[in-house]
């Protein structure tokens, strides 16, 4: 049996450079998050890829993001969405937001992205007092324990049809440990519990591996 982590990320080159068209843009972005507040914590290409699929099948116009870091996820989202769209994403911290913008600017997509400054929680709680429009699409990739808080304020500002994807939700297998001692762990399983217990949702999750190491993330469609 394959089984080592070498392997896993070989698969991933090879997927990627098979497949996964990522420019100068792109590659430039990536590599800058090793400044950000989350050093190369962005989505791989391949996932990047699969965000901006998941965005065209889904015929997105509007996007939210909780957690830029160098916008890395965010140039594919918006790509997707094309010039007429809008990615609104959110970021905690600002020098990191100094350096999203700039690969914004670099990636000519700077006028189809709104990047909010500020803890997650506040800027969406603004959007929803100011009756921002329903997004068709929410890609939650910010601090795990608020993952709750950030499902809750995603389904306010979403419609029937609206997709919702967490990002790392696997973390190493620890997601199935209830005696955790780690926030983030009891985070995802206080989001995977909401979603599961949500009517109004339709939700799975899957377990990756590749260049990010074991992970995975979860998919859901709001129904009604």
């Amino acid at each position: 049996m394959y089984e080592s982590e070498e392997l896993w990320r070989d698969v991933d080159r090879y997927f990627i450079g098979e497949l996964v068209h990522e420019d100068a843009a792109l590659a430039e972005a990536r590599a800058s998050s090793a400044a950000t507040v989350m050093p190369l914590a962005d989505v791989a290409p391949n996932q990047g890829a699969f965000l901006s699929i998941i965005a065209k099948v889904a015929r997105a116009s509007r996007v939210l993001e909780f957690g830029t870091l160098a916008g890395y996820s965010t140039i594919w989202l918006a790509r997707a969405v094309g010039p007429e769209g809008r990615v609104v994403t959110l970021e905690a911290d600002e020098p990191t937001a100094a350096i999203a913008r700039r690969n914004f600017e670099n990636a000519g997509v700077a006028g189809s992205v709104e990047l909010i400054v500020g803890p997650a929680a506040e800027s969406v709680q603004r959007l929803i007092d100011g009756g921002a429009e329903p997004f068709d699409l929410v890609f939650i990739d910010a601090d795990k324990p608020s993952n709750p808080r950030y499902l809750d304020a995603a389904l306010k500002l979403s419609r029937a049809g609206t997709v919702i994807i967490g990002d790392n939700v696997v973390r190493n297998g620890a997601v199935t440990d209830p005696g955790s001692d780690d926030p983030r762990v009891h985070g995802v399983r206080e989001f995977t519990t909401a979603m599961g217990g949500n009517s109004a949702l339709e939700a799975t999750a899957l377990q990756t591996v590749g260049l990010k190491g074991w992970d995975g993330f979860s998919i859901a469609v709001v129904t009604s």
